[in-house]
């Protein structure tokens, strides 16, 4: 081995020109081809079913700028760092490129002041290290090409005032940004808007603190230790009111048949949110990182609320197979929503995943990495490092880019292959993560461990004139790092947990003259893509180690081979090329779709707001399956100690109308129920009531003739016997057979055959109708049902004082209550006043509204509006009605 490691080496060292005219060829056609089909698609045009306005609005976090505010002057703009390549998506939707209008949506960033020696805009900037930047560590600083340049940092400065003056010049200078059409979201509480319109801008890192706290750390399957959970009630309603702004400021530029693309994890719920407010609405969500599996997820305290956000899109894409496998599986798992290989069936309709794997604008690498000027810095460097092989690695210094991994596999390589020890260089450049999280390392652990594995290996490997290892942390100009890529013999990337890694697609461009090989960790997103570089797992040091070795002695005619392949993915498969894939497909499941219509789930912010400004209210619930679950044997349906509380805090406001409308009989409701002062009931769908502050109940139905019974028994009592374990509930008004107890297939069976029996004998001859249940058929006459009992409690109620009720709630969970939903949505009430809501499984189409999953979320939204949930999941609807974090939750519990 250390004869072919000693042949190889110059191989490695030198650059190979072989096979460039072919790639030269592949370069010319690959992404022209994919301008070319994009630029001549007429969205609107080729798809008039959907109404599309051919307008895009792109939600992110950021935009795309780092913003510097001068009182008074246009703001400071510098290019933000990272996320690269979904920037340059947004350049080209709002090129002339694309035949879509396109608006980028996203927050400020931290505004930072600026000094009075502010370098003037027209100032180029400096090109290597940025001298505001902190240092990683006592032992590891950045490193300033320029010896007069020192590091220092700015903290942005608590209770920063912006003037209204200064927010409208901000947003004309984004507005007319040369790299597209830009909208800032401002960030702050309500209470910090003076009547002027200025704003306070107050720890501005607040808004990031839940997502890069909770969500990235358990997205790439790391766990915090235990807390008291009051850190993370404040930050979910951060979050909660994050979100919430950004779909306030989307609302207010939307048209009708626009397409909304929102990117990321600090945007989970903005789906939803969107969908809540315009059900119609074309939303497409990407997730540019990891999506863990159910094990790691249920350990999020927020799952249902982040699964439930994403899902009020119509398509969700991800970076690799796996991620999207593990989202389905979580919507199965933890909501209970069937799923399958297209998607997700999620509140009536189907929710398409999709695997996106992202690119980045080849040609525009292409042509920076090989500027006649970048050649002489790649001369250089292969003149500093000459006779050695050069391995390069570019990452960001946080626990998931795996930097001590690499560098432990490169110490094992040394010691395992030792003809390389003077003859190969590790050129490790890592900058400062952006992740809040990340940057809090307790005791900087990750940099000190990086410092002292570099300073381990350079011990034991190096000499006084040559270090194997070469650590940089610092940042590196766009000249540099290229040209350090185009210099490299092999890149080597370890990551643990990855989403996409934009530094294998741009060494492979780099690469296109010498063909360098790409040792990619299989724990990368882009793994799954590039399917020609040699794949590692970080954490078998030998393997990498071998790898490395074998990627150095490789022959020029592999590495040729090999690159050819990579870098006609990479070029075909470009950012460019990924954007109208991601368009295409939504438009695909839109048009596949255009007669379904979600029922999106319940707005509690909305529910929370109506409430509190109606003088006169009033509450429709049905019992089984709404306030408490199903069970086997409906007599041990009884209600929990929480729904009697709630129940009875909610009755004992004398501005509320509160009724229990249900097919279950008086005695049931009476035994259970009938002591909550206040309460109003309708039993057996609508046959008897009994209003609040009575104990008589009155028989609505006395008056029919009830003879239709005696028969029904009769072919109840023959069913009863061929299905063991059924049996027959007997009402006054209504008869029903149950069969949950018996076998599912058999009960299911004979049920079918009996419902046919019914309406061919006694549904014709009588004037009843046979429904069917949740494993029950139910026999009652046609002309009681809870439609009516509806009518005439909004008739009633609003009789007292000359006018309808200004807030009505109806929730229940099955056919019968679909007559609820039906009558209140026919009635005169202002419709923003009434709330119908489903509950239940997520596919069922309803007539209802809204949606709830389980009867635990109607106690859960009740108990919102009468204050008594403790429940921090409820901090982010207060905090969107209250306009800032409440100092205490539903139920006067203290927050800090």
């Amino acid at each position: 081995m250390p004869d072919t490691a000693q042949g190889a080496a110059p191989e490695a060292v030198g650059a190979s020109q072989s096979g460039k005219d072919l790639l030269d060829n592949i370069s010319s056609g690959g992404g022209h081809a994919q301008r070319e089909s994009i630029s001549d698609l007429d969205p609107k045009t080729a798809n008039p079913s959907l109404g599309l306005s051919g307008g895009i609005i792109s939600a992110t976090f950021c935009v795309p700028h780092s913003l510097q505010y001068r009182k008074g002057q246009d703001w400071g703009l510098s290019s933000r760092r990272g996320t690269s390549a979904l920037f340059d998506s947004f350049t080209h939707l709002a090129s002339k490129d694309s035949p879509w209008n396109h608006t980028l949506v996203g927050w400020t960033g931290e505004v930072v002041p600026t000094p009075e020696n502010f370098t003037p805009p027209d100032t180029p900037p400096a090109t290597t290290t940025i001298s505001r930047l902190p240092p990683l560590n006592k032992s590891s600083a950045p490193i300033p090409l320029d010896e007069n340049v020192k590091s220092s940092q700015e903290t942005p400065i608590e209770g920063l005032w912006i003037s209204k003056e200064d927010q409208t010049r901000l947003e004309k200078q984004l507005s007319q940004d040369k790299a597209g059409r830009t909208i800032p979201v401002w960030l702050s509480d309500d209470s910090d808007t003076a009547q002027d319109g200025a704003i306070c801008l107050k720890d501005q890192a607040r808004w990031r603190r839940y997502a890069e706290h909770e969500l990235y750390t358990l997205f790439h399957y790391k766990q915090h230790e235990p807390t008291d959970g009051r850190a993370e009630r404040e930050s979910w309603a951060d979050y909660y009111l994050l979100n919430q702004k950004f779909a306030k400021k989307i609302l207010e530029i939307y048209k009708p048949g626009d397409i909304v693309m929102i990117h990321d994890y600090h945007l989970l719920l903005l789906p939803l949110m969107l969908r809540q407010r315009i059900k119609h609405m074309n939303i497409a969500f990407y997730l540019h990182i990891p999506f863990p599996s159910s094990e790691f997820l249920r350990c999020l305290p927020r799952r249902k609320d982040i699964l439930e956000g994403v899902l009020g899109a119509n398509l969700v894409g991800f970076q690799s197979f796996s991620y999207s496998r593990h989202f389905t599986s979580c919507c199965s798992r933890i909501l209970g929503f069937d799923s399958d290989k297209i998607g997700v069936d999620a509140y009536g309709a189907k929710v398409t995943v999709g695997v996106f794997p992202i690119g980045i604008d080849a040609a525009l690498i292409e042509k920076q990495a090989f500027h006649s000027h970048i050649d002489q810095q790649v001369i250089d460097l292969r003149q500093m490092y000459e006779g050695k092989a050069i391995i390069v690695g570019r990452d960001r210094l946080d626990s998931v880019r795996g930097v001590a991994q690499k560098l432990m596999a490169f110490e094992r390589f040394l010691d395992e292959y030792p003809e390389w020890r003077d003859r190969a260089v590790l050129i490790q450049v890592t900058s400062p993560t952006s992740v809040e999280e990340e940057q809090e390392d307790s005791g900087n652990k990750i940099a000190n461990k990086v410092s002292e594995l570099v300073a381990k290996i350079n011990g034991v490997y190096g000499s006084l004139s040559f270090s194997p290892v070469q650590h940089y942390p610092q940042y590196l100009s766009q000249d540099e790092y290229l040209a350090l890529l185009r210099a490299a013999d092999v890149a080597l990337i370890t990551s643990v947990r990855d989403g996409m890694n934009t530094t294998s697609l741009e060494y492979v461009v780099c690469q296109k003259v010498d063909h360098g090989p790409l040792i990619l960790s299989e724990f990368s997103g882009t793994a799954g893509s590039l399917k020609d570089a040699i794949h590692i797992n970080p954490w078998d040091l030998s393997d990498v180690a071998l790898q490395l070795n074998n990627a150095l002695c490789m022959s020029t005619a592999h590495k040729i081979s090999m690159h050819m392949s990579l870098y006609h993915h990479v070029t075909t498969r470009s950012v460019q090329y990924w954007s109208a894939n991601l368009i295409k497909r939504l438009i695909r499941v839109l048009s596949s779709r255009t007669s379904i219509i979600s029922t999106p789930l319940l707005d509690r912010s909305a529910l929370l707001s109506t409430y509190r400004a109606a003088h006169k209210r009033l509450f429709m619930f049905d019992y089984d399956g709404t306030l408490t679950p199903i069970v086997g044997d409906p007599n041990a349906a009884i209600p929990s100690a929480r729904v009697i509380s709630t129940l009875r805090t909610l009755a004992s406001d004398p501005q509320n109308a509160v009724w229990i409308i249900s097919g279950r009989d008086q005695e049931f409701l009476t035994q259970y129920l009938g002591d909550i002062p206040g309460l109003g009931f309708s039993a057996e769908h609508g046959s008897f009531m009994r209003h609040p502050g009575s104990t008589e109940w009155e028989n609505l139905a006395e008056i029919y003739d009830m003879g239709w019974q005696k028969e029904t028994m009769e072919v109840f009592q023959k069913y009863t016997e061929l299905t063991p374990g059924s049996f027959i509930e007997r009402k006054r008004c209504a008869l029903t057979w149950h069969y949950r107890p018996s076998d599912p297939e058999l009960g299911a069976k004979n049920a079918r055959e009996c419902q046919r029996e019914m309406e061919k004998t006694i549904g014709k001859k009588w004037e009843v109708e046979v429904m069917e249940g949740k494993a029950n058929l139910e026999v009652r006459p046609t002309f009681i049902n809870k439609g009516e009992i509806a009518k005439k409690l909004v008739l009633n109620y609003g009789q007292e004082v000359g006018q309808p009720p200004e807030f009505v709630l109806c929730l229940g969970d099955d056919f019968t209550d679909e007559d609820m939903f039906r009558a209140l949505n026919g009635s005169a009430l202002e419709p923003e006043h009434v709330f119908t809501v489903t509950v239940g499984a997520s596919s069922k189409n309803t007539l209802a509204h809204w949606h709830l999953l389980e009867p635990a979320d109607v106690i859960s939204s009740v108990s919102l509006l009468n204050g008594e949930d403790t429940s921090f999941a409820d901090l982010g609807p207060l905090s969107v009605v209250d306009g800032k974090i409440p100092e205490t939750a539903p139920g006067g519990i203290i927050l800090d």
